[in-house]
């Protein structure tokens, strides 16, 4: 996880296009200047920042869906609770479910636990698009690259 950068997923751990499902694991680095404000002598993983890393999770499933042609861009979250706080260190577990897609947006429900007790949960709505430029997409495959995720068939496990 790289807070700074908003790359917050570190591996994808399964991804399974057909069940339309995603898991993918963080974890919360134990120095950061996030840490330094949010909150002096309390680091806290801002709640922003766990609805960010459940939206690039969902992000990443989409993308899979549409193989590497259209790319999700944010368009709105709901019935987002936050239950737990996250400190420097843990390793959270995230997924997420398409329980939409068409015209021109997927609706995802995604979750974080860490060490199997929930952290939050959200709904979260994307407009999907076609990728901006074509570099655009090559970055975007080199980062897939990057966090393991399958840039072949569908994948499994």
């Amino acid at each position: 996880m790289r807070l700074e950068y908003f790359q917050l997923i570190d591996r994808v751990i399964e991804v399974d296009i057909a069940g339309r499902t995603i898991r993918t694991e963080a974890m919360v680095p134990t120095a950061s200047t996030i840490f330094e404000g949010h909150f002096p002598g309390h680091p806290l993983m801002p709640g922003v920042l766990l609805i960010e890393a459940m939206a690039q999770t969902s992000g990443w499933l989409i993308i899979g869906i549409n193989k590497f042609e259209r790319m999700p861009f944010l368009a709105s979250v709901k019935e987002a609770k936050l239950r737990c706080f996250v400190t420097p260190g843990e390793r959270l577990a995230l997924s997420a479910k398409l329980v939409h897609d068409g015209s021109g947006y997927a609706v995802t429900e995604a979750s974080i636990e860490a060490n199997g007790t929930p952290i939050c949960d959200a709904t979260i709505t994307f407009r999907v698009m076609p990728f901006p430029t074509d570099q655009f997409r090559v970055q975007m495959q080199e980062r897939a690259a990057e966090i393991a995720f399958p840039l072949g068939a569908p994948a499994h496990g």
